[in-house]
C-alpha cells in the first residue's frame, strides 16, 4: 500500500511541477526570453487548456485501459513535456512543450482516483486520496527548495531536463508494481455524458478555485520580484505554500468526512483565501511579511478545495462513476488554471496593475464561496444524502 500511495503522489505532483516552476522562474523566463509580464499566463493556459478540453473524456480512457496504462502514459508524458523544455527554442517553443504535460495532467485524477477506488479499503479512502491530492502541493515544495539552486547551476533550462530523469524511474516503477488491468469488464464508450446538477455545481466550485490559484501562484513570483524580494526568498515562497497545502490536504480531507456536508467547509476556505489575497494585496518594500501571510493563508485554505471535493465524489455515487465524475471535475478545475492567469495579465496590462488583478481574485473566490451555499443547499435537501460508496 506505501508503494502505491507513493506513486499516486509522484503521479499527481509531476503534471503540476512546471506550473510551480514558472512561478519561481517568472521573472527570469521574462528577461532571457524578452516577453512581456503578462505573457507568462499563456504558458499556463497551454498545458491546463490541453488539461480542460481532454479531462472529459480521459475517465473514460482511464476506465478502457486500465489504471498501469493511464500512469504509465502520464509519467511519459511528463518526461517528454520536460525534455521539450530543454531544448526548444524560444517563447513558442516552450508553450508547445507544455501542450503534452497538459495531456499528462488530464490523466493525473481519473489514473490516481481509480487506482484508489479498486485498490484501497473503504476505510482508507479519504486519507489515501487526501495524501495523494497532497502530491500537487508536495511538487510545490520541492519545487520551491530544489529549482533556485539548480538555475544558477545550470539555468533554467538544464534545472527543468534535471526532472526528465525522475519521470522515467516512475513509469518503470508503475510497470513494476501497478498490476496489468483494473478495469470494468465492459468499459464504457469513449464519449461525454452531461454532468448531473451536483457535479456541475462542483465542477463550477472547482473552476473558481482553479482561476484563483493559478493567476496567485503564475504571478507571485513577479509580484515579489517588483517588491524586492530575492530569487531564493521567492522560492523559499513557493516551498512554503507547498507545505502548507500538504498539511491542509491531508488534515482537511478526511476532516471533511466527518461533517454532515463537506460543502460548508468548502465555503469557509474559499472567504479564508479571500481574506489572505486582501493582506497580500497590501504588501510594500517594507512590508514583505503580507506576502508571506498570504501565500501560508492561500496554503492552508483554497488548495485543499480540490481534494476535499475528489473525497466528496468517491464517498457519494450520485456524484457520477470515480473515473468520469474526476474526469469532469478536472475539466472544470483546469479550466480556471487555463483562463485565470491570461485573464490576471489583462488585468495587469489594462488597470492599474497589481491592485485591480488581486481584487479581481478575491471576488472570484467570494463567488466559490456563494456556490458552495447553493450546492449545500442542494445537498441538504436531497433524500439519502450521505449515500456512502
Amino acid at each position: 500500500m506505501a508503494g502505491l500511495s507513493g506513486l499516486l503522489v509522484m503521479a499527481m505532483g509531476m503534471p503540476m511541477m512546471i506550473f510551480y516552476a514558472i512561478g519561481i522562474i517568472g521573472p527570469r523566463l521574462i528577461s532571457d526570453l524578452e516577453i512581456l509580464r503578462e505573457q507568462l499566463g499563456w504558458l499556463t493556459a497551454s498545458t491546463f487548456g490541453v488539461a480542460a478540453l481532454l479531462s472529459p473524456w480521459a475517465g473514460s480512457l482511464v476506465q478502457r485501459t486500465g489504471t498501469r496504462a493511464g500512469l504509465v502514459g502520464l509519467f511519459l508524458l511528463v518526461g517528454l513535456s520536460f525534455s521539450l523544455m530543454a531544448v526548444l527554442p524560444g517563447f513558442g517553443g516552450l508553450v508547445a512543450a507544455l501542450l503534452f504535460c497538459g495531456i499528462a495532467q488530464s490523466l493525473a485524477n481519473p489514473a490516481t482516483n481509480q487506482a484508489i477506488a479498486h485498490g484501497v479499503p473503504a476505510a482508507r479512502k479519504a486519507g489515501v486520496v487526501g495524501l495523494k491530492q497532497s502530491g500537487v502541493q508536495a511538487s510545490a515544495l520541492l519545487a520551491g527548495v530544489a529549482l533556485p539552486p539548480l538555475v544558477l547551476l545550470w539555468g533554467w533550462r538544464g534545472a527543468l531536463a534535471a526532472w526528465v530523469p525522475v519521470a522515467l524511474l516512475m513509469a518503470a516503477l508503475v510497470a513494476r508494481w501497478v498490476p496489468a488491468r483494473a478495469t470494468t469488464m465492459r468499459p464504457p464508450p469513449l464519449s461525454v455524458h452531461a454532468p448531473s446538477i451536483w457535479l456541475s455545481m462542483l465542477m463550477a466550485i472547482q473552476l473558481c478555485a482553479g482561476l484563483a490559484l493559478s493567476s496567485f501562484m503564475t504571478f507571485l513570483g513577479v509580484y515579489a520580484d517588483q517588491l524586492g524580494v530575492p530569487a531564493a526568498t521567492i522560492g523559499a515562497m513557493v516551498a512554503c505554500f507547498g507545505a502548507m497545502g500538504i498539511l491542509s490536504r491531508v488534515l482537511l480531507t478526511p476532516l471533511g468526512t466527518r461533517l454532515r456536508d463537506e460543502s460548508v467547509l468548502l465555503g469557509a476556505l474559499f472567504v479564508l483565501a479571500g481574506l489572505a489575497l486582501a493582506a497580500l494585496r497590501q504588501a510594500s518594500p517594507q512590508q514583505h511579511w503580507l506576502l508571506w501571510l498570504g501565500v501560508i493563508g492561500m496554503g492552508l485554505t483554497v488548495v485543499a478545495s480540490n481534494a476535499i471535493a475528489m473525497s466528496m465524489l468517491l464517498r457519494d455515487q450520485r456524484f457520477g462513476g470515480a473515473a468520469t465524475s474526476a474526469g469532469m471535475l478536472s475539466a472544470g478545475f483546469f479550466g480556471g488554471f487555463a483562463l485565470g492567469p491570461p485573464a490576471f495579465g489583462w488585468l495587469l496590462a489594462h488597470t492599474e496593475g497589481f491592485a485591480a488583478a488581486w481584487l479581481g481574485l478575491i471576488i472570484i473566490l467570494l463567488a466559490g464561496g456563494v456556490l458552495c451555499l447553493l450546492l449545500w443547499h442542494l445537498r441538504t435537501g436531497a433524500p439519502e444524502h450521505a449515500h456512502e460508496r
